[in-house]
């Protein structure tokens, strides 16, 4: 039985959906993406959107509409996907690694507050695998510290934190829409912010350096970030599908922890005490963890490692480098190297069946020598 590690949860629905836009003949940004954009502002509550054409360009128009560039340094957390790095890059600035939480592997105010210089402008706070960080002691840090807050809501959809959605609690925040978030549109970003001054730098910067199309005065350099029709069209019925997607990962989450519930060298991860949960993957801490997914492999089950930290990135190692200078990785990364050692994701996608499910566990529950 095979089990491969995400299938985006698409069908009749969404083919139907963007017949439409080939009817009306209209592909390229308009009616669809105006209705998608309206809903997605409902569903997060925030004020305005744009948006973008991946996650990781939605992190970097986020960047440029705060102007962060050249000179600047922004904290991010050692544990995240490479991205949000790149984007702090893209943009000119210098990011900065930082240790994430022991329990939920977030950032936490207490660990970026050593790190902060006279060239901080930003912290970066990334809401790991579906759940939402701690952000209220981050946002009384950079407020005392006069430091602005860009949130990485890649996979935090539809989350919320104490009734507050992922994204809107700092200047802005950059969703994901890529083949296996819980919403999908195949590719795609959206920036969300409460400032108006934000929003119409987000609207210039992703439009060629103008408010709207149809005029060819440019009041500054710019670029073509809009979205599809097409895509807008696949979003809207993901949307719609939202409630069912975050109730089926949620049940094939608890088939996971009810299976390896008498496991000792499994622990589940739990998300931060206050934060709702619509599981990017099913994220587990195993002992032997790289043995334990070569015998998942061959057994035609596909895991994955968590992100490597970023501070072993080959790509920022002179960067890592400079800012290690003479101490020991690991102690000042101690619990992002505990979790790229022990971390294991297993799939938790919505058509991911019950007896998937029981293979993958029961293979685990081998490998640990548990009948």
């Amino acid at each position: 039985m095979k089990v491969p590690q995400a299938m985006p949860w698409i069908g009749e629905d969404e083919y139907r959906a963007i017949a439409d836009c080939f009817r009306d003949a209209w592909i390229t940004e308009g009616p669809k993406a105006a209705v998608f954009r309206a809903q997605l502002l409902e569903l997060t509550g925030a004020r305005q959107g744009v948006f973008a054409p991946n996650g990781t360009l939605a992190l970097y128009l986020a960047l440029r509409a705060l102007e962060i560039g050249p000179g600047d340094e922004v904290l991010i957390p050692d544990l995240t996907f490479v991205a949000s790095a790149n984007a702090v890059q893209m943009a000119g600035a210098t990011p900065v690694f930082v240790d994430v939480d022991p329990r939920h592997f977030q950032m936490t105010a207490h660990a970026v507050e050593r790190w902060i210089t006279p060239r901080t402008r930003a912290l970066m706070p990334v809401h790991l695998w579906g759940t939402v960080a701690v952000m209220e002691p981050i946002l009384e840090l950079a407020s005392r510290r006069g430091l602005l807050v860009i949130e990485d809501a890649a996979q935090a959809i539809g989350v919320r934190r104490n009734g507050r959605h992922a994204g809107t609690f700092g200047h802005v925040g950059a969703f994901s829409f890529f083949a296996d978030k819980s919403l999908t549109t195949a590719e795609g970003g959206f920036v969300v912010t409460g400032d108006e001054t934000i929003a119409e730098r987000l609207e210039v910067l992703r439009n060629q350096g103008r408010r709207k199309a149809g005029t060819f005065v440019h009041a500054q350099v710019g670029y073509n970030f809009r979205f599809t029709d097409i895509q807008a069209a696949i979003g809207l019925v993901q949307l719609a599908k939202l409630p069912e997607t975050r109730r089926r990962k949620l049940e094939n989450l608890e088939r996971y922890r009810s299976w390896l519930a008498d496991v000792p060298q499994v622990v589940c991860f739990e998300p931060p005490a206050g934060s709702e949960w619509i599981p990017f993957r099913a994220p587990l801490l195993c002992e032997r963890a790289g043995e334990l997914m070569e015998h998942l492999r061959r057994h035609d089950i596909e895991p994955r490692s968590w992100f490597c930290p970023l501070h072993l990135q080959p790509c920022y190692a002179a960067l890592a480098a400079g800012q290690i200078a003479d101490a020991a990785p690991a102690e000042l990364f101690p619990n992002a190297h505990r979790a790229y050692d022990l971390g294991v994701l297993l799939p938790v996608f919505p058509t991911l069946s019950a007896e998937q499910i029981e293979h993958v566990c029961r293979t685990i529950r081998a490998f640990y020598g548990r009948r």
